[in-house]
């Protein structure tokens, strides 16, 4: 995972770090509590508890190596360089959707804080390549498996 290829806004890093934090320092002793119970009840072989907790473990273990591969390897995006004057990681952009008229408010992220329920979208995903470096009133067209379709950049403000 190359650092140019993750890139982090300083919101989707800190959201990350505290991820990290709290498997660290409230999961994983739990977990090992868990584990101590477990194995207190007897019988490894057919002790349910027992194995739930190791399956945790390894679903907390996996996630904290990854958070960490993910925060020693991104890079993250110096908010000063967003001007909000073009589209960008950082931004937050209103387009029109040219066959429908209807518009849509997006947030420009990387990939490991995309979120379609909060419209965060991954800087790699097929709108957000067709609208990079955009300005307000310009037009893209969106490349997809769907169809092809256009846009147009309507306001474009630094995300918050």
């Amino acid at each position: 995972m190359a650092k140019e290829d993750l890139e982090l806004t300083i919101e989707g890093k800190e959201k990350l770090e505290a991820e990290l934090d709290e498997l660290k320092n409230v999961k994983r002793p739990e977990n090992v509590i868990a584990l101590k119970e477990a194995r207190a009840l007897g019988d490894l072989s057919e002790n349910a508890e027992y194995d739930a907790a190791r399956n945790e473990q390894a679903v907390i273990e996996a996630r904290i190596k990854e958070l960490e591969t993910i925060l020693e390897n991104a890079t993250v995006v110096d908010s000063s360089s967003i001007t909000g004057k073009e589209v960008s990681i950082g931004t937050c952009v209103t387009v029109q959707f040219v066959e429908d008229d209807e518009e849509e408010v997006y947030t420009l992220v990387g990939t490991k804080e995309a979120d379609v329920f909060e419209n965060k979208i991954s800087t790699k995903s097929p709108i957000a390549v067709a609208i990079m470096g955009k300005k307000v009133g310009d037009k893209a067209t969106v490349k997809c498996d769907a169809g092809d379709y256009d846009v147009i950049i309507k306001d474009i403000k630094i995300a918050q």
